[in-house]
């Protein structure tokens, strides 16, 4: 049987591709900078251009398919995971990176049927990488085949995480002192390049080897989701359990084991679920 998505995976491409053409643009000229939840939560002219964007040509493609996206559940739309066709799109994942012009950089398009990941497009615009996952089929980036690094012991793991946009002091105190814990195991160090989505393609990559994150959000992970997992790596919620696209927190790791021994050493930060109201 034909693959039913695979057209949709290949507009998805398409669409990632003139997406970063536009963020690359804006890249070039002097911005309108918004404040959101925080005052570390920035959101662009660009952000809310590229998502009506991406939205327009998904309806007029796809007029049965439901739509999450970061700048309209911003603007007041509920985001519900139902079992119907669904593009969960962060325009520019990134955004403080963006306006700093701190060169890491993604339009990140994950696709969702029956609340199950069927392919994710990571396009990381500055480095002109392509990230693509398609359930059963594999990752890559820039057509080659990606492979977690299968790192099993925590003392020889480099991890990736941010330090999140929240200034709550008792929020970032927790998110310093999961990064102490973690540190003095020792492990090899701790990275991040300012946007979860790259960072978890750094993992399906094997050149990190594990993410952890709480206060993201389902667009921020619903694209690099399915290329971990496609790359043989696993996806864990932070207690250890199963990961849930809407809990708003993840382990992303290349081997079960060590995504285990990190949930066992962080504490958790709570935050609102993405589909509670």
């Amino acid at each position: 049987m034909a693959d039913p998505w695979q057209e949709c995976m290949d507009f998805a491409v398409t669409l990632a591709r003139q997406a970063g053409e536009v963020v690359r643009e804006a890249l070039k000229n002097e911005m309108n900078v918004m404040i959101k939840s925080s005052p570390a939560d920035l959101v662009t002219a660009t952000d809310q251009k590229v998502e009506k964007m991406l939205l327009s040509f998904i309806k007029e493609k796809y007029p049965s398919h439901s739509f999450i996206g970061e700048e309209s559940v911003a603007a007041g739309e509920k985001s519900v995971l139902t079992d119907n066709p669904t593009w969960i799109i962060d325009p520019i994942d990134g955004t403080t990176n963006f306006v700093h012009r701190f060169p890491f950089v993604a339009v990140s398009i994950g696709f969702v049927v029956n609340k199950k990941m069927e392919f994710g497009v990571v396009y990381s615009c500055v480095e002109d990488k392509m990230y693509t996952g398609r359930r059963g089929k594999g990752a890559f980036c820039n057509g080659h085949r990606l492979q977690v690094s299968r790192q099993e012991d925590i003392t020889k793991a480099l991890l990736v995480t941010e330090l999140g946009s929240s200034r709550t002091p008792e929020t970032v105190r927790t998110i310093l002192s999961n990064m102490e814990k973690l540190l003095c195991i020792p492990i090899h160090g701790i990275r991040g390049v300012g946007t979860a989505a790259v960072n978890m393609c750094l993992v399906a990559s094997g050149v990190a080897d594990a993410y952890y994150e709480m206060g993201i959000h389902c667009w921020d992970m619903a694209g690099a989701g399915i290329i971990v997992t496609e790359a043989g790596g696993v996806l864990m919620d932070v207690t250890g359990g199963p990961f849930d696209l809407m809990s708003r927190r993840i382990i992303a790791a290349g081997s079960k084991t060590l995504a285990e021994r990190i949930a066992k050493e962080i504490q958790i930060v709570p935050f609102q679920r993405d589909d509670e109201d």
